[in-house]
């Protein structure tokens, strides 16, 4: 069995142009036309690989390294051994990025499964349907009646759209995707098993029996939003679901009816968001968060990876825990019981060894 490159640079850079590229030093004696064709952690790097290093834990890695060039901040530029070509720049991390994306700029948004242009044969395809040119549509999808997609936009394997979408152009639906009742921006990614725009979780609950309220608003998803694989968005009940421009959900999520999320946003995988929810702009949801429903994220918020929320989160506080509490607070109150727990061990030996 063969051993496949998924991911091929295009073309390589000098040490000159990465230089240029990303406002980086070079270090005297290194020559500018050496060729980078690939990136590359330091303890793997080779001779034609760009690595880097940002941390002083890593530099006994550096001293063995083979690297063709290495990115480097000022404190650390005296680690890096004499035989590789530094480039001295004040964040080497977000240097790498720059450069990875411009050698693999295929890798930052999937591709068709089927390597194909145009509409499969076996795609179904609604006569009412309306597709802009260069739209790519993968075999076994379904798009419905009076749907539109822009130009430049994929359509995954086995994806169904329904009657009425309006998917924007240069995006990625992924395969076994199903997209109802959304409108969707301009280069919106939604990798694959993602399910959008299906009824919200709305029962009027009685003795009697739980009678189901009818879900009658969208989903809006705006431009530069990404979402993760086998992440689920409800449509709205009475007002719209709204992903915000530029915002990137994780994989696994769940977002309820007549959530609000604002600009540029993180969440991460597993994080459960309750219907009625407003999430305002800049907000980090650390993984499997949970927030009630009717809860409030203020601007600029951070919640650590398993909070419980309930409630209002004030703008630009950081909460932790479940029931989430300002991160200070919460983390002497950590510190205070598993004080106690020694205490309490401690006392328990003490009997133990005194025979009581």
């Amino acid at each position: 069995m063969t051993e496949p490159q998924f991911f091929k640079a295009r073309g390589g850079l000098t040490i000159g142009e990465i230089a240029a590229l990303t406002g980086a030093s070079l270090r005297d004696g290194a020559s500018p036309d050496t060729l980078i064709t690939n990136v590359a952690p330091l303890d793997r790097a080779g001779p034609h690989d760009l690595t880097f290093l940002d941390q002083g834990k890593y530099v006994d890695v550096a001293a063995t390294s083979r690297a063709g060039a290495c990115l480097v901040a000022a404190r650390l530029i005296g680690r890096v051994p004499a035989h590789i070509p530094t480039l001295q720049v004040r964040d080497p991390f977000r240097a790498y990025v720059t450069v990875s994306r411009a050698l693999f700029p295929e890798a930052l948004r999937p591709s068709a499964l089927f390597e194909g242009q145009g509409v499969s044969p076996s795609a179904f395809i609604h006569p009412a349907a309306r597709l802009e040119e260069n739209v790519t549509v993968d075999p076994g999808a379904v798009i419905g009646p009076r749907a539109e997609i822009g130009s430049g936009t994929v359509i995954g394997a086995n994806a169904a759209i329904g009657a009425e979408v309006r998917i924007g152009r240069d995006c990625n639906i992924g395969p076994q995707c199903s997209v109802t009742h959304a409108l969707i921006g301009d280069r919106v990614i939604i990798h694959p098993g993602c399910h959008v725009g299906q009824d919200g979780f709305g029962y009027a609950m009685a003795p009697a029996g739980h009678v189901k309220i009818p879900q009658i608003g969208r989903v809006i998803i705006q431009d530069n939003v990404e979402i993760g694989a086998g992440t689920m968005i409800d449509r709205g009940a009475i007002r719209d679901t709204v992903i915000g421009e530029g915002t990137k959900i994780d994989n696994l999520c769940q977002i309820g009816h007549n959530v609000s999320i604002g600009r540029h946003c993180v969440i991460v995988a597993h994080a459960a968001i309750g219907g009625t929810v407003t999430i305002e702009d800049y907000v980090a949801l650390g993984g499997r968060v949970t927030i009630a429903p009717q809860s409030v994220i203020g601007e600029g918020a951070q919640l650590a990876a398993t909070s419980g929320i309930h409630g209002e989160v004030p703008a630009g506080a950081r909460w932790g825990g479940s029931p989430a509490k300002p991160a200070k607070q919460w983390m002497r109150e950590m510190f205070i019981l598993e004080r106690l727990a020694k205490r309490s061990d401690t006392n328990a030996a003490d009997k133990t060894d005194s025979g009581e």
